[in-house]
């Protein structure tokens, strides 16, 4: 039943200045909404208006139990910056990362501010398709274009689930295909291009505020554990089980992408070799980031490493030309590829390559897709695949070598009275 009160509230005597409990001077109703939701609402100072104001709003559930009310009525009336503060919460109360928030909400509010938008109401898929269109007239790719109409779409979803409003404008609009306009495509380096690159590292200047010798371990690291930027700056000596049959490298949960704890296990190489550099760690701090790459991560700083490996990559590529015996052979390595940040293809080999070259190695190594999939951490087989799995020419070739020879003009004959028995069914 629905009833009124008045609201008991504290306020300070201005007589004395003292602090006494005293009844709120608006009268207040308390009823059940359509859900059965126990509500308090502040009505007038009159009673005789109150109560006709709380019937007016008992006599709205009632239309809306019969359906006769839209319930989102009232949440379509309220301005767009309030369910866009509201959305805010909603994304980090399911434990989405800071980072991702941030970047959402400055795509919606870089929306709404374009197109001037104050009502859920005034949201539209022509007035988002018409920013999404500016967006790559400016020179946006169309990866960029996909990821803002992601978070629109997610946002408008949420509004319909929230019941906020009553249709998605926005449920009809598609991504645009990003295989015609790519923009930062990633190659896994050879195995001689890797050896390079650690090598050029280990012997290196500092880059970035980081050593050579530690860039070295870390891309060794990286490249056998296909561990992400954020997840290898947030690994501690608390983090590594090198003693443990088997041993092993784990990532919280809240440096994971997926939210998740991750344990990867070690190949014994990459064991030897973190046995090797940490022994020349002095007072280590268990609890410091190993590799502090990533602001993210306490104790850790925000470092370009797509410019650590650019450098080393220049200084392994230099190293190469000059070994040439002769001047011919050097003018055909200045026109290679080899050891190139970005290659002749646009492809880049940055440090996100490092976990292409460890997924792309399962393959090569003959791992299922299955197990190559768990490995990456991928909820879709067809990322495993499709993106990080990458097939060179030399792979093809020795796939096309594996298969068995087929027969000769001598490995099958009738003799009159039978076929030789050639492997086949018949």
């Amino acid at each position: 039943m629905a009833s009124l009160y008045k609201k008991p509230v504290v306020v300070t005597d201005p007589a004395t200045g003292r602090k006494i409990k005293t009844k709120s001077k608006k009268w207040w109703g308390q009823y059940k909404d359509a859900l059965g939701r126990l509500k308090r609402v502040p009505l007038a100072v009159d009673k005789q208006a109150a109560q006709a104001m709380l019937a007016q709003i008992v006599q709205r559930v009632e239309r809306e139990k019969a359906g006769l009310v839209d319930p989102t009525e009232e949440q379509r009336k309220r301005p767009l910056a309030e369910h866009l503060r509201e959305f805010q919460s909603y994304l980090r109360n399911r434990g989405v990362s800071d980072n991702q928030v941030s970047q959402n909400l400055a795509k919606l509010r870089k929306l709404v501010a374009a197109r001037k938008w104050r009502l859920i109401g005034d949201i539209t898929a022509g007035g988002t398709l018409e920013f999404l269109g500016q967006l790559r007239r400016d020179g946006l790719s169309a990866q960029t274009y996909n990821h803002y109409l992601t978070a629109f779409k997610q946002f408008t979803r949420w509004l319909v689930r929230d019941r906020r409003s009553p249709i998605d404008p926005l449920v009809h609009l598609s991504r645009v295909n990003t295989q015609t306009d790519r923009r930062h495509d990633r190659r896994a380096l050879s195995q001689e291009e890797f050896a390079r690159l650690v090598e050029a590292a280990r012997n290196g200047k500092r880059v970035e505020g980081m050593a050579g010798p530690d860039r070295a371990m870390m891309y060794v690291l990286a490249a056998w554990t296909g561990f992400r930027k954020g997840e290898i700056g947030s690994l501690t000596l608390r983090s590594l089980r090198l003693d443990d049959d088997p041993p092993t490298a784990t990532v919280a949960a809240c440096y994971s992408k997926r939210r998740r704890q991750d344990t990867q296990v070690l190949h014994p190489e990459v064991v030897r070799q973190l046995k090797q550099w940490l022994a020349g760690k002095k007072h280590l701090d268990p609890d410091k980031p190993l590799f502090p790459i990533s602001g993210r991560v306490p104790g850790g700083f925000e470092r370009k490493t797509s410019k650590m490996i650019e450098r080393d990559l220049m200084a392994a590529r230099d190293k190469w030309l000059d070994e040439a015996e002769t001047e011919e052979e050097r003018q055909r390595r200045l026109k290679s590829d080899f050891l190139f940040h970005v290659n002749h293809d646009g492809l880049y080999a940055d440090f996100h390559s490092l976990r292409h070259w460890f997924i792309t190695g399962l393959a090569r190594a003959g791992v299922s897709p299955k197990m190559a999939q768990t490995l990456a951490r991928h909820s879709d087989i067809r990322l495993t695949l499709g993106v990080y799995t990458h097939v060179e020419l030399h792979d093809q070739t020795a796939a096309i070598h594996a298969l068995p020879a087929p027969p000769s003009g001598a490995a099958a004959h009738h003799d009159g009275t039978k076929w030789r028995a050639t492997g086949t069914d018949r």
